[in-house]
């Protein structure tokens, strides 16, 4: 759609996509993995239904994991996928639940993901993972040996001084390119920063509560919402909630679900890819970068491109944000109004009233909103001059572009747009 850079504005989108969101209405499609609608299933799972997530547009389909026997869909399933499904976070062990600290909440392998509605209507992800490192540290600091001595091997005066403090280990965060935490004060650096750069870590794991140390003959390190850990230089989250489930308040029970398909990107992904490789098979977190400058998009799965297509940014004076963002609400189709001014500056969109010189552009195909200035990837049948600035602001893509990324990327899909 549409962007304008004026103080009132990021206000004005975000009332007029609640109310878009609205639109929806207010059912729940990933409450129950009995299939039934969101207020059934807050009141099965005795929690409110204003705490569910709400339909941004995340899928309707509902899978079962044959690995562990569970179920996953609606906004989990989503967020799962864009962050790198089992490769990443591992496969779910146990059913959507209310967790002790009040968040809607399913388990996986490696974390523990939870529904944050205080931060639905803003552009950070809105799924998030439970802050269990501190569990998990604490824990382990008052292990003990069964003569009553503590667990011997870690240098715990080493792991729990942040490197600010330690010249020593201040001088080779330094030198390996690393930096420290605001919060906390212990560094992210080496393998273990290289990953929470690419995954997001700020997001998912929060500020590090440690410094890496060996543990169980491998490195880890602790951060507020997991482990990681490297073994043979593979850096993952570390199976916290798989080993110690009763720790977490993890009902591992299995679900009782008859009919339901086993999960497969097969399922979701059913349009081509114009780029020509068949992403169901590739492992890894899914991210999307638009280059200004070049009018370029690049899709990417783990490591690998994916796509890489032309598109058509948004024309001064309505120039597509620069930014880091996310997959915040998709519609198959949907119609794209607004008014310009005598500058031609976007000022009201959403409307048929307004000031200045309307335009409406109906069925827009493939729509993905990605921030709150109403911004968003989508197909454009009405040009095809991409590699040229062309939009409001949103990023226009080849209609058979936009058709597969509307399949590939759901929510909670990283989206940086870089000059």
């Amino acid at each position: 759609m549409q962007s304008v850079h004026r103080p009132g504005y990021r206000l004005v989108a975000r009332i007029a996509l609640a109310v878009v969101a609205l639109v929806f209405g207010t059912g729940m499609t990933q409450a129950a993995v009995n299939g039934t609608d969101g207020t059934d299933g807050a009141k099965q799972l005795d929690i409110a239904p204003e705490l569910l997530p709400p339909d941004m547009g995340q899928t309707t389909l509902a899978v079962v994991v044959p690995e562990t026997g569970h179920t996953l869909n609606g906004m989990m399933l989503d967020y799962w996928r864009a962050n790198g499904a089992a490769s990443v976070y591992g496969n779910p062990i146990s059913e959507p639940y209310l967790a002790p600290n009040g968040y809607y909440s399913q388990a996986f392998e490696r974390g523990i993901f939870q529904y944050l509605p205080e931060v639905q209507w803003t552009d950070d992800p809105t799924i998030r993972l439970q802050p269990i490192g501190s569990t998990e540290f604490t824990h382990d600091r008052d292990t003990t040996r069964a003569d009553g001595r503590r667990i011997a091997g870690d240098r715990r005066t080493a792991r729990t001084t942040p490197a600010v403090n330690d010249p020593e280990r201040q001088a080779a965060v330094w030198n390996e390119g690393g930096r420290f935490s605001n919060e906390t004060g212990f560094s992210i650096s080496g393998p273990f920063g290289a990953w929470y750069d690419s995954h997001e870590g700020w997001f998912y794991l929060g500020s590090p509560i440690s410094e890496p140390f060996r543990h169980r003959g491998v490195t880890v390190q602790i951060f507020q919402s997991g482990l990681l850990m490297e073994r043979n230089g593979t850096v993952l989250p570390a199976a916290l909630p798989r080993e110690n489930p009763g720790r977490y308040s993890v009902d591992t029970s299995p679900a009782f679900q008859i009919g339901l398909p086993a999960y497969s990107e097969d399922l979701f992904v059913t349009a081509g890819n114009p780029y020509g490789i068949d992403t169901t098979p590739i492992d890894g977190r899914r991210a999307i970068v638009v280059d200004i400058s070049e009018q370029t998009l690049t899709a990417y799965q783990g490591n690998e491109v994916v796509l890489q297509t032309l598109v058509s940014t948004g024309l001064a004076p309505n120039d597509t944000e620069i930014g880091a963002f996310h997959v915040r609400i998709k519609y198959p189709m949907q119609d794209m109004q607004g008014f310009t001014n005598s500058t031609g500056e976007v000022v009201s969109v959403g409307s048929d009233e307004g000031e200045g010189e309307r335009y409406s552009v109906k069925d827009v195909p493939n729509v993905l909103y990605i921030n709150y200035d109403a911004e968003a990837l989508h197909g454009a049948y009405w040009h095809n001059n991409f590699g040229n600035r062309m939009s409001h602001g949103c990023i226009n893509l080849p209609l058979d572009v936009a058709e597969f990324i509307y399949q590939w990327a759901p929510l909670g899909t990283a989206v940086t747009v870089i000059e």
